[in-house]
């Protein structure tokens, strides 16, 4: 079983749209736990195998590197899904990073 703070980064995680990504960081601040981005990867960890799915693939670190990819399986799963949204990766990290950002204490009124 999942706690309450997994399950509440799985909430937002599921929100953020199509061709966008956010970080751990930005979600633990819009959590209210803004010292918690270490423990937004561990529930990101954990998602795997969840039904519904969530796109996990869209959570990066703060300068968009895709520091969770060893936790896909294939060693280039998150990045071909993410290329498979149109978000462009070099070396492993996101290029034009901000342009694809999404912060969930700006986009969501929740």
């Amino acid at each position: 079983m999942h706690s309450d703070f997994f399950r509440n980064v799985y909430e937002v995680v599921s929100l953020i749209p199509f061709g966008r990504v956010t970080s751990y960081g930005a979600i633990a601040r819009y959590l209210g736990a803004a010292k918690s981005a270490r423990t937004v990867g561990y529930a990101m960890n954990a998602a795997h195998g969840l039904i519904p799915p969530i796109p996990a693939h869209r959570v990066v670190n703060r300068i968009g590197v895709l520091s969770g990819k060893h936790h896909f399986g294939e060693p280039n799963q998150m990045q071909i899904l993410l290329e498979s949204e149109g978000i462009e990766i070099e070396n492993d990290q996101i290029k034009n990073f901000e342009k694809h950002f999404w912060d969930p204490n700006q986009e969501l009124n929740l």
